[in-house]
């Protein structure tokens, strides 16, 4: 219902009040039908389902599958190392989605919990769970409004709103019916809001809606969508499937050549298991989530706190990113920038022009012992404006000069304030507000036409405007009232004023761009005001589109669509309008960033692929539905992370590209001995050692790479990009099928040769096969003796530490009993050693080809 479209005699009527409130049992019968005035949360999953949901992953489910055939077969050793893997992999899962969201807790913990109400006529303190719909209810400055109120009564109300609609001034409240019937959230000034702030004044408000019917409940309903999946997780879960199937098809294909052979059928499946082990790439997961640990590590000391891994790598891949103004890209705090003291108003006290004096004198702000000035926002900013032009002290003199002696308080009706003081023998009256406001007031032979023409000058660049007016008397009306006082006024001046960007957003946007990211402003603020500060950052350009709340209801779904990728400010728009942009972002394929502070702004930030918080100025609400948190609240600190979402993709490739080549050498291996004629080459337990220990360690270094350095010039990754793509793929099969061989070349030399030892060298060679890619493919472009061994300590480190490693399987009597191995001769390993350097330089080479081939 258009409660603020509605008379006071109607919203009383519908919802059954009375001037004196409800009746208690009336209000009995209510709280049984409506319920309590609490936001409800989504029924949540329990711990034992969530943790036995992570072993659903079909490439999870092989390994189960390949550990209990294991053990019916007898390889014990197997089953234990397979289970513990999978185990691990579960458990940290669990621990990341156990994390469970408190945005709903947060919601809770900013509504009011008492409400001062009439009830049976008398005030009375209730708890606010216990608000229904006819309730009357007292507010003062201070107080959270406790429910969706429609004013009836208001005395200088102000109420912050600015967590709600993203306002950065406190609304100036009035009782009266609005002119319109569709309006967004910002304009309803007679209406109060659940868990907005009381700044000024009093009031009396029916409560119209209570719990999630309120505003805040229906974005708190919106928290509860499921949230958009990752690019990463998009890819892998992409990955696992298609290499799911490949492996099925391969065990398959092999298990039939053997039995076609005439190999028994239980040593057939025991090696098809093998193979499936061989091609599950059991330590990518760990991999990967360490990876992104270390990333939003490496981010912390940048200001920006993840709390979702997965984000970490998603700001890399980031097309658009949506910001909330207010307090994001602004500094939440109001700036004079323009004034112009009108030339006629030659009166001058103390020095100071009559223009000068009113900004001095006429406002409440008061200064703490901290010296910290408190009150309205605007008033702040004219004060500050005084004291960087004239000084401290100067503004004290005036005050005790000047003695105020009467005023008339702030009111939305009038949008003025005045404040009387004595001045020799006579009254100062200075009367400040709305420019239509003090130009009616001024008297007749004013040039009230061209002051409201600057006015307006002013306001289409995005400034608030405020006027002054001023006048002498001889004695006080009476009675004093504004009727009385606020005529016949000389003009003083105008004040223009904004909500100043912070200094270093423009660089911020401009590396956007240039990484090929479009920034997009949504605010709910003025239209005017958000064009001018989207066009003084750089947001807004020649073409770019600026779309209203109100044209953004109107439009269809369709056309909205066709443009919402040339839209870069959205002024004036709801909540769920804000979630219907990122929405219609995702639906054109873009991986969509939303950046906000505000109640207003969770459930866009729950939704988009990456929600970014700000850690200062930010809501609990806002903090629990982010996925990072910029603890400095500077939007520049999202530049610095999506580099490190970059770098930390590009990581991933690289030993997503590292390790499926050394499982795809083992594939070939495995598959390609028996079919000329040569004994299954490796045992399940080499495998294992080689896809967790040769790959796991140097594949966790390479999560240390640096950034190459053209990493903040390219466009963004397209969103249905394949992990394998810009020639990873090819690398994958063809250094794989180099693996094989050269590991096939010596288990056929061996047995012909040494004989005994043909299995250890097989396994030696491909573990040092593997360091040797891992050395290779540090970099796309770059050779190794470019980039410097010691560049990465960590990966040389792991290299030597793995090698060592290799040679205590080799040489220890203990490791020889489990992992069935022999010692090798110095001359076998010089030859296992020169085998695997082949890889090395064969890797090198195809930089080398490639660098050619671009030119």
């Amino acid at each position: 219902m258009n409660w603020h479209y509605l008379p006071t005699d109607e919203v009383i009527s519908v919802t059954g009040s009375s001037q004196n409130g409800l009746r208690t049992e009336d209000a009995v019968l209510k709280l049984a039908e409506y319920g309590p005035n609490e936001l409800q949360e989504k029924k949540k999953k329990p711990a034992w389902v969530l943790f036995l949901q992570q072993f659903k992953d079909f490439m999870i489910l092989v390994l189960l599958v390949a550990a209990i055939i294991a053990g019916i077969a007898g390889d014990l050793t197997d089953t234990i190392i397979i289970l513990i893997i999978v185990i691990l992999n579960a458990v940290v899962g669990f621990v990341q989605e156990y994390r469970a969201e408190k945005a709903m807790e947060a919601l809770k913990k900013i509504a009011a919990l008492q409400a001062q109400v009439l009830r049976d006529g008398k005030p009375v303190i209730l708890p606010s769970a216990e608000l229904v719909p006819g309730d009357l209810v007292l507010l003062e400055a201070g107080n959270v409004v406790p429910a969706d109120l429609r004013l009836i009564e208001t005395f200088s109300l102000k109420i912050d709103e600015s967590a709600l609609t993203g306002e950065s001034v406190p609304a100036e409240k009035t009782e009266q019916k609005m002119g319109e019937i569709d309006m967004p959230i910002g304009d309803r000034l007679n209406m109060g809001f659940k868990s907005t702030l009381v700044t000024n004044g009093r009031a009396k408000g029916i409560v119209i809606a209570t719990g999630m019917q309120t505003e805040i409940g229906l974005i708190a309903r919106m928290l509860q969508q499921d949230e958009a999946a990752t690019p990463l997780q998009k890819r892998m879960a992409d990955f696992g499937r298609k290499l799911s199937y490949i492996i099925l098809f391969i065990c398959l294909l092999l298990f039939a050549i053997g039995l076609l052979r005439g190999e028994k059928p239980l040593n057939m499946l025991l090696v098809s298991i093998s193979l499936a082990v061989a091609a599950i790439p059991e330590a990518l997961p760990a991999l990967i989530t360490i990876a992104l640990a270390r990333g939003a590590k490496r981010l912390v000391k940048k200001n920006a706190l993840i709390r979702k891994l997965p984000a970490v790598e998603t700001l890399g891949s980031v097309t658009f990113i949506c910001s909330d103004k207010t307090g994001t890209l602004t500094q939440n705090k109001m700036k004079v920038v323009q004034v112009q003291g009108e030339q006629q108003a030659a009166l001058h006290l103390h020095s100071l022009s009559v223009f000068d004096v009113a900004i001095a004198l006429n406002h409440d702000v008061k200064e703490t012992e901290e010296k910290k000035l408190i009150g309205d926002p605007t008033e702040i900013a004219l004060v500050e404006y005084f004291q960087i032009q004239h000084s401290v002290a100067k503004l004290q003199e005036l005050q005790t000069v000047l003695l105020r002696i009467a005023e008339l308080p702030f009111d939305s009706d009038r949008k003025c304030m005045t404040t009387v003081h004595r001045y020799q023998q006579q009254y100062l009256v200075l009367s400040k507000g709305a420019v239509e406001s003090v130009t009616a007031s001024l008297e007749t032979w004013i040039d009230t036409d061209a002051i409201l023409r600057t006015a307006d000058e002013w306001s289409q660049n995005g400034i608030r405007v405020i006027a002054f007016g001023f006048k002498l008397v001889n004695e006080l009306p009476e009675p004093f009232s504004y009727e009385n006082v606020e005529t016949d006024l000389q003009f003083a001046g105008l004040v223009g004023m904004i909500d100043p960007p912070r200094e270093e957003v423009k660089q911020a946007i401009a590396e956007c761009k240039a990484a090929g990211i479009h920034p997009v402003m949504i605010t709910g603020d003025h239209p005017a005001t958000a064009a001018a500060i989207a066009k003084e950052i750089g947001i807004l350009t020649k073409n770019d589109l600026v779309m209203t709340g109100k044209e953004l209801k109107s439009i269809a779904a369709d056309e909205f669509e066709e443009q919402v990728e040339k839209i870069r400010v959205y002024a004036r728009v709801s909540p769920e309008q804000k979630l219907n942009i990122v929405k219609a972002l995702q639906r054109k394929n873009h991986f969509v960033s939303m950046t906000g502070d505000g109640v207003n702004d969770a459930p866009s930030l729950k939704s988009s692929n990456i929600g970014v918080a700000m850690g200062i100025n930010g809501t609990d609400v806002s903090k629990e539905a982010a996925h990072m948190i910029l603890l400095d609240d500077n939007f520049a600190t999202i530049v610095k992370a999506v580099k490190e979402g970059r770098r930390i993709y590009d990581n991933i490739r690289k030993f997503v590209k590292y390790i499926m080549t050394c499982n795809g050498a083992e594939i070939w291996t495995l598959f390609l001995a028996p079919l000329i004629g040569l004994p299954i080459p490796l045992l399940p337990i080499h495998i294992l050692w080689i896809n967790l220990v040769t790959d796991g360690l140097p594949g966790l270094a390479l999560a240390g790479e640096r950034a190459e350095k053209d990493i903040m010039q390219r466009p963004p990754r397209k969103t249905n990009e394949s992990l394998f793509s810009e020639g990873i793929g090819y690398h994958i099969v063809w250094v794989g099928l180099l693996m094989a061989g050269v590991t096939l070349g010596i288990q056929a030399w061996s047995i012909n040769h040494s004989g005994a030892h043909w299995q250890t060298m097989v396994f030696t060679v491909l573990s040092l096969a593997q360091l040797g890619h891992v050395l290779a493919i540090r970099s796309e472009r770059r050779y190794l003796f470019q980039q410097g061994l010691l560049s990465n300590k960590e990966l040389l480190g792991a290299v030597l530490l793995t090698f060592v490693l290799q040679l205590g399987v080799i040489y220890l009597p203990y490791a020889n009993a489990i992992f069935k191995t022999q010692p090798l001769t110095l001359q076998e390993l010089a030859i296992c050693i020169g085998a695997a350097a082949i890889v090395f330089h064969a890797v090198e080479f195809e930089k080398f080809i490639k660098s050619k081939l671009q030119k």
